[in-house]
């Protein structure tokens, strides 16, 4: 699929999503109005016919207004003209509300004209079955009289239980939301997964194509009669089969390595290894690259404890890659700098070199297989993107950790920390 096809999609679909999330929010904020007007509706009701209880019951006259009054969103005052005792109105309260269906539970309190405040009546909980902390709070009304107050401190979310199939949708709607993001991310993935795929496999064409056409030349050149009266020539063109052989052999070696190392476990054949060793063997590896570039590498070989258990194959070819690395990627003539010290029961190995560095967008995937930092102008940088995907891979075996440091234009310094 193409770029702007998968963009159009994209875009379209979040479109489709946040349309969809919009209507939601207002279909369920004009359901949840519409429940709280119902609520306050039944609730002025209620109060209105325990009023209208007390007087017959105090005998005394009704006011020609309604004795409601709404002070709050969950605070209603009733005036009953006359005195009223507290369990009286809990019990009519209570059988009112059951009547009406009001399930949400609510205090009260009672106006005392002698004291000239408001006395609380008690908690009545229509649903929980344990009580719920007051909040004592119940505001005079600047009004003489006698009168009660009632408050429903879990209003909202009364309502809100009342709005099952509203709460569903909603559910329903951000399973939907997680899911697309899940989807978008695969689908992004899995197109960057194919570009790299694309890259590797370009890659590996130009990487097995080159030794493939030097050998190919050089056997033409050995088929002729005449070289066997020119050993040193014939000489000269068998060592470069002999030299592109072990190339191709290694870069099939190192696919081959990285795709045992996907689909099984490392197998590590730890044994006691000399880090110093270890260093100076991969030191000499590297002679012919830094004789070509005329580079060379300074040790600083610190580390006063430098053996440990480890696999001595697999460590020194991390060695490897990171000085390959720190060869190739130099537009001057190299100047690497490798040592050793101890840091809290672990050896350090840094290797510094004065390439030409990493940028920080490339910092943190230089790390992910297949991934190789951009060169800007430098097009005979050859290689895979497994080599530092390869290093990090058994570090992690080894249980250790390795970073990097680096800018653009002065070069970088790896630092592997492994544990004694």
């Amino acid at each position: 699929m193409k770029s702007s096809t998968i963009r159009l999609v994209v875009i379209l679909a979040a479109l489709c999503i946040v349309g969809i999330t919009i209507t939601q929010v207002y279909w369920v904020r004009r359901a949840f109005d519409l429940k709280e007007a119902e609520f306050e509706r039944t609730v002025n009701t209620a109060l209105y016919n325990v009023a209208q209880q007390i007087f017959e019951i105090n005998k005394t006259m009704s006011p020609a207004n309604n004795p409601v009054k709404q002070v709050s969103t969950n605070y209603f005052v009733v005036m009953v003209n006359s005195e009223v005792q507290p369990g009286l109105l809990e019990v009519l309260l209570r059988n009112e509300f059951e009547r009406r269906n009001i399930r949400a539970d609510f205090e009260y309190g009672v106006y005392d004209c002698h004291s000239e405040r408001m006395v609380y009546g008690d908690y009545v909980p229509m649903q929980t079955s344990k009580e719920v902390k007051s909040t004592h709070k119940f505001p005079k009304w600047p009004i003489q009289g006698y009168y009660f107050g009632v408050q429903f401190p879990n209003r909202e979310g009364h309502l809100t239980n009342q709005m099952g199939i509203w709460s569903f949708s909603s559910i329903v709607l951000l399973l939907v939301i997680v899911f697309f993001s899940y989807t978008l991310f695969v689908i992004l993935k899995q197109r960057r997964l194919s570009e790299i795929q694309k890259d590797f496999i370009n890659n590996m064409t130009h990487e097995f194509k080159t030794p493939l056409a030097t050998i190919a030349v050089s056997a033409e050149v050995l088929k002729d009669p005449g070289i066997v009266h020119q050993p040193e020539r014939l000489m000269n063109y068998a060592a470069i089969i002999e030299k592109e052989n072990i190339r191709l052999k290694q870069q099939v070696e190192r696919v081959l390595q990285m795709a045992r190392l996907d689909k099984e476990q490392i197998n590590l054949k730890k044994e006691k290894v000399s880090i110093h060793q270890l260093i100076q063997d991969a030191v000499r590896h590297q002679a012919v690259a830094l004789q070509e570039k005329g580079g060379n590498v300074n040790l600083s070989l610190d580390a006063v404890s430098q053996e440990l258990d480890g696999d001595k194959l697999h460590l020194t070819n991390v060695i490897n890659n990171l000085l390959d690395n720190a060869i190739k990627y130099c537009q001057v003539v190299p100047d690497i700098v490798v040592r050793t010290i101890m840091v809290a029961g672990t050896i350090v190995i840094e290797v510094q070199d004065n390439g030409i560095g990493i940028g920080q967008d490339s910092l943190k995937r230089i790390f992910q297989k297949f991934y190789r930092v951009p060169t800007g102008n430098i097009h005979d940088v050859k290689g895979f993107g497994l080599g530092l995907s390869y290093v990090k891979t058994i570090v992690d075996a080894h249980k250790g950790r390795i970073s990097v440091e680096s800018e653009l234009g002065k070069g970088s310094t790896f630092r592997v920390t492994l544990p004694l």
